[in-house]
């Protein structure tokens, strides 16, 4: 039976899968809404640190007043819930324990909000969908391990750009292809000089947090999304940050392509993106030694080969995070995990910085991040960027160099820290 079909037999039996939602911003308002007016589905419980975010999201939904409850502890949060009312609450880690919730959503954004949602969600046994990447290729394989072992489902999100990109992946895989590159389309040149600052007007104008834009135009996100698209497939940048190039649709398979064929890559098995008319859409790049495929290809209009472009031209982020809850709760299944450490997202200073500075968050304007294969920036003791937020220089570090153990250290006390160094301690034993 089909989600669709699932969501429509729960709401023919005055059933739904009821959703806790970390994080009321954009992605997280955005998200509540798109529930809210999907059949057999519902979110019930959200928890932000300015509880009057997710009061303003429930009125725009039409939920009055006296449906709503605000609370901090288990006891009259569960009350709530099993009284049919919809909860809101600062307490994000609370939203794991509730017995009447069937999954939560992690919409922050930030690393080690992610990672304590998700240990506490895992720890107990509940379904867990990351909107949030950065926590993804910073602790995902341990989490993933955790959750298989808990009985229950880590996941990143479909309609996050690594989720849709997974898709076309499984796709071609499906249907016996080779994956030659897998990418994304980026609608601007990265700017590493991006600051909150710089982005501020722009950002107002779009409804955004300036730090959010910023952390889109220096890079930093594009470079995790395809970190995450690599650890779940196996797929690795071909250069350290990737090549970028501007590419318009109909030459993706010819630039994204190795270079004896005339195109970039030094090697087959990429994750990249291109600057060219391609965002919001995201592509697989395939091919197949079978001349009678390549005939049959040509003939259903896609080229002369022998490489081809799979090609979704839309990721509707939030919008389709629907379909991963589903899969979570109805089939028990994840949309996209990162497996392994195949890439890191190292972090490089945005600007001179000195011993005792504190590095900001992603998108400040003080660092941002670039894809390396894991095992290079391994040896060259990189940060991951989602670790950076918070650590110490101890070294002076000069703008465009690499954060390092030798230069920078980490602020201990973040759990995702803790949560690293026993993922580290793993991946050192199965190699």
């Amino acid at each position: 039976m089909e989600i669709y079909e699932h969501l429509q037999q729960l709401e023919e039996q005055g059933e739904a899968i009821r959703v806790g939602l970390v994080g009321c911003g954009q992605m997280g308002s955005g998200l509540a809404h798109v529930t809210n007016q999907t059949v057999g589905m519902d979110t019930m419980a959200i928890s932000d640190i300015d509880v009057n975010r997710p009061l303003a999201a429930l009125e725009e939904m039409g939920i009055p007043e006296s449906e709503i409850v605000v609370a901090n502890d288990v006891g009259p949060a569960e009350d709530a819930l099993r009284a049919g009312k919809y909860l809101v609450t600062e307490d994000a880690v609370m939203l794991a324990k509730l017995e009447s919730l069937d999954a939560v959503v992690e919409a922050t954004g930030l690393t080690e909000v992610g990672a304590r949602v998700a240990w506490n969600c895992i720890l107990h046994s509940k379904h867990v969908i990351m909107l949030n990447v950065e926590t993804d290729v910073t602790v995902g394989p341990l989490l993933h391990r955790l959750a298989q072992k808990s009985g229950c489902v880590y996941t990143a999100a479909s309609g996050d750009e690594p989720g849709v990109c997974k898709m076309l992946y499984n796709l071609a895989g499906s249907m016996g292809f080779e994956v030659v590159c897998l990418g994304k389309g980026k609608n601007n040149v990265i700017d590493f000089d991006a600051t909150p600052d710089s982005c501020r007007e722009e950002a107002e104008s779009k409804g955004m947090n300036p730090k959010m834009l910023s952390a889109f135009k220096d890079g930093s996100k594009t470079m995790v999304e395809l970190a995450a698209m690599s650890n779940a497939t196996g797929l690795v940048p071909d250069v350290p940050g990737m090549h970028g190039v501007k590419a318009d649709v109909p030459d993706l398979n010819k630039v994204f392509v190795p270079q004896e064929d005339g195109g970039i890559l030094s090697q087959r098995g990429c994750v990249d993106y291109s600057t060219g008319k391609v965002a919001p859409g995201v592509f697989a790049i395939i091919t197949s030694p079978d001349p009678r495929i390549r005939k049959d290809m040509q003939f259903y209009s896609m080229g002369p080969g022998p490489y081809y472009t799979l090609y979704r031209p839309y990721h509707l982020c939030a919008i389709e995070t629907t379909v991963s809850i589903a899969e979570a709760v109805i089939y028990g299944e994840s949309t996209i995990v990162s497996k392994n450490m195949v890439s890191e997202v190292a972090t490089i200073a945005k600007r001179d910085m000195k011993p005792g500075e504190i590095a900001g968050e992603i998108g400040s304007a003080d660092i941002f991040g670039r894809t390396y294969i894991f095992d290079e920036a391994h040896a060259q003791k990189a940060i991951p960027l989602g670790l950076a937020t918070g650590g110490k220089v101890i070294k002076d570090i000069a703008k465009g160099e690499m954060l390092t153990e030798e230069n920078f250290a980490p602020d201990p006390a973040m759990f995702v820290y803790e949560l690293r160094k026993v993922q580290d301690a793993q991946l050192a034993m199965d190699a």
